[in-house]
């Protein structure tokens, strides 16, 4: 099929700067090329979309000398500059970023492979998450416009900076889970070093000015390279407060274990989840079939928070599996700009070996393929494969697929995949579809207190981005969303001062000449 031209990759990327201490510096070392796995011609071959640098352990530290030096011990121009101050810088940013939409969701579908309207929805989701994160500090700040009177202690309670944080973005929401640690971090007063993921790199190369234009120098640093070359010697050097991550816990621990001061380092992390379906035999069958689609599928199943086993209650699970196996064959696999389609090629070239390996350990074991494309591989793709019934020995069981797999488990006592739950690893979301509330609210009760969302009758989602985002086990550490964001990357901070005339007399003439910019009591519109 013919690539429109607003589609088609007519040049490629080279890029060849990095922006650490406000300049963006020129590279002229080893570059690593980036290639989309969507072919640009008829016979198959991966395209070569730009090159990136390949950092070295130089420039790493290079980069959190800078992002050291910017924040200077709490002394620096961003950590010390009024609210409304560092809002404006953020403002400045997101009407520069809104200018970039075509060229960034175009990398998107080409990079990741994400279909056209999710990479809309990306960027849009993104400008309103970095919208709403500016009116949630601006009533944080409200609230904190005050002094607290108790026991003769006056206080003036903000929130203050941690200090330098290391963003490190998934591949799968490259723009919108990265920004979702960045600038909640940002707008607090830290200072940042940026390493994008493996996949969905370029794609913040037409951003790269507006980062520079839009803060003071040193306060945000993005650098190019593997982790294990650029990330770990910054963790290992100390000076790093705050781990930022998205993505896999094996890469969370091997960063915490080699900081030096592992006590002191705040982490906000979001991992792996197995998030299951649980379909009670009274479920509404053609909603349960519809989101478990949604919630399997969409994008390929390449998210942590899809939904990676289905249970079904065994007097429905025939019915179920039929017409659920039918559905899932009718779904369109094509490029991303394609007009429904539903699957797309996926970023990662070992990807569909893998998916086969848990297929094939599946097979083996006792499960099988019971939709009829199931499998089908192309040289970007494999198609998914629903495997019933899927015991607990198989791979697919264990492991988050992280790509288009699904496995099916019948149940006659709903004590069966609680106790899974209980037993697993993770603990993020579950999906529940039923409809009669004695038999619902028991298991509500006891759900979240193994996950921190329960889904009643649809898909599990991280949006709208207003709730908390989070997980138990291995799937987390703290919460994002607009308003737990804003917290994770900073701590509560005070003035106290006994109440007796001479500190009032200070603390009045400190509000009258507004000569502090933490002390303050103005009242931000």
């Amino acid at each position: 099929m013919k690539i429109p031209e607003h589609f088609q990759i007519k040049e490629t990327i080279t890029q060849n700067t990095y922006l650490v201490d406000g300049e963006l510096k020129l590279w002229n070392g080893e570059t690593s090329k980036v290639y989309s796995s969507i072919s640009s011609t008829e016979d198959y071959q991966p395209t070569l979309l730009g090159t990136i640098p390949k950092l070295g352990e130089k420039e790493a530290l290079g980069a959190l000398e800078s992002a050291v030096t910017a924040f200077n011990k709490g002394q620096g121009l961003w950590p010390t500059m009024k609210v409304v101050e560092r809002i404006a810088c953020m403002q400045t940013f997101v009407e520069q970023m809104k200018t970039k939409r075509d060229a960034v969701v175009k990398l998107l579908m080409w990079e990741i492979g994400k279909n056209l309207p999710d990479s809309e929805k990306e960027f849009d989701r993104t400008v309103e998450y970095i919208y709403d994160t500016i009116e949630d500090y601006k009533q944080m700040d409200r609230n904190s416009a005050k002094f607290e009177k108790h026991s003769g202690v006056n206080a003036h309670i903000r929130r203050g900076p941690l200090g330098i944080v290391l963003c490190l973005g998934p591949y799968n929401y490259p723009l919108n889970e990265t920004f979702a640690l960045l600038i909640p971090a940002l707008i607090m007063g830290n200072a940042a070093i940026f390493k994008p993921a493996k996949f969905g790199v370029l794609l913040l190369s037409p951003l790269l000015e507006a980062f520079q234009n839009s803060f003071p120098k040193g306060v945000v640093n993005i650098i190019y390279g593997r982790g294990r070359t650029v990330a770990s010697p910054i963790m290992k050097d100390g000076r790093v407060d705050v781990l930022a991550l998205i993505g896999n816990s094996k890469s969370a621990n091997a960063l915490q274990d080699v900081h030096p001061k592992s006590n002191r380092l705040r982490m906000v992390l979001g991992l792996e989840a197995k998030n299951p379906a649980i379909v009670l035999e009274d479920a509404d069958l053609d909603l349960a079939i519809s989101e478990c689609i949604a919630g399997a599928t969409s994008f390929n199943g390449q998210r942590c928070t899809a939904l990676k086993v289905i249970y079904v209650h065994e007097a429905i699970i025939d019915e179920f599996n039929k017409r659920f196996s039918e559905q899932v064959d009718a779904l369109k696999f094509g490029n991303p700009w394609e007009d429904g389609a539903k699957l797309t090629p996926l970023p990662e070239p070992d990807k569909p070996a893998y998916i086969q390996g848990l297929i094939d350990d599946a097979v083996q074991k006792g499960a099988k393929i019971i939709n009829k494309k199931g499998g089908e591989t192309t040289e970007n793709y494999i198609f998914p494969a629903v495997l019933y019934p899927v015991t607990k020995d198989m791979r697919v069981y264990k492991e988050e697929q992280f790509g288009p797999v699904i496995p099916v488990i019948s149940f006659s006592d709903i004590e069966e995949p609680l106790d899974d739950m209980a037993a697993s690893n993770y603990g993020q979301q579950v999906s529940l579809f039923g409809k009669d509330v004695k038999t619902l609210a028991p298991l509500i009760d006891t759900l979240v207190n193994l996950v921190c969302r329960v889904n009643l009758n649809s898909s599990c989602q991280r949006g709208p981005d207003v709730y908390p985002f989070t997980g138990r086990k291995d799937s987390a550490v703290g919460t994002l969303s607009v308003h737990d964001a804003l917290r994770s990357f900073s701590i509560r901070t005070f003035v106290a001062s006994k109440d007796n005339a001479y500190n009032n007399a200070i603390l009045k003439n400190l509000l009258e000449t507004k000569s502090s910019n933490f002390v303050s009591t103005d009242y931000i519109l």
